[in-house]
């Protein structure tokens, strides 16, 4: 096996080349993204249980009102739109605006597409947090997102270099202690290992220096 002249193995070497998805990938990442977020949602909303971010927000007021995940979320992430054409552009912020409205929508029609006779709580606490850990990563890596906090922690990676998902896991934990006012105890402690399970996902896989896709 070839080196470098550093001594490290060519398998090692990245090339510093950055590959351009095509429009129809970025559709796609749109579409199949936010489906997984909505799964994820739909175990959530199934079993009790909360994340972080403006979904955490619109699941809170879902358990404190009488209204529904879909039109909640979508009313939550409207005053974080300035600061998305502020600092991210209005590619960006369409993007994202498509997204949370695709959110919503998938939110609320997936009951009538996905039904659960059993579910264990622990189950949708892990695979609901990876489901949406999976759908975010989609998002992020197409110039995407679902508004709010997730604006927040992308700007501060790109203008800072923290990792989105440490920033994440950290507003994220401030959000799901907020839980203890709508949702019993055991269902906050399951929240925060799905807010772990979550933000692993981002942890592990949105690193710039891994993934060389551009839109």
């Amino acid at each position: 096996m070839s080196s470098d002249e550093t001594g490290a193995p060519a398998t090692d070497r990245v090339a510093p080349i950055f590959v351009r998805h095509p429009l129809w990938e970025d559709l796609l990442a749109l579409l199949l993204g936010t489906a997984m977020v909505a799964l994820g949602i739909t175990f959530y909303s199934h079993a009790q249980l909360l994340t972080g971010g403006t979904v955490g927000v619109a699941f809170l007021l879902s358990y404190l009102s009488d209204w529904s995940f879909g039109p909640l979320f979508f009313l939550v992430n409207l005053p974080f739109y300035a600061l998305a054409i502020w600092r991210m552009g209005w590619k960006f912020t369409l993007r994202t605006a498509c997204a949370v409205g695709l959110v919503s929508l998938y939110a609320e029609l997936m009951p009538n597409w996905v039904q659960f006779a059993r579910l264990d709580v622990v189950y949708a606490a892990l695979f609901g947090g990876f489901a949406m850990g999976v759908g975010l990563l989609m998002l992020f890596r197409h110039r995407a997102s679902l508004g709010g906090v997730n604006i927040l922690t992308l700007y501060i990676q790109e203008r800072f270099g923290v990792r989105a998902g440490k920033v994440q896991m950290g507003i994220d934990a401030l959000i799901v202690l907020g839980a203890v006012l709508a949702v019993p105890l055991d269902r906050v402690l399951l929240s925060v290992l799905g807010a772990v399970a979550l933000n692993l996902v981002l942890a592990i896989n949105h690193r710039a220096d891994r993934y060389t896709g551009v839109s």
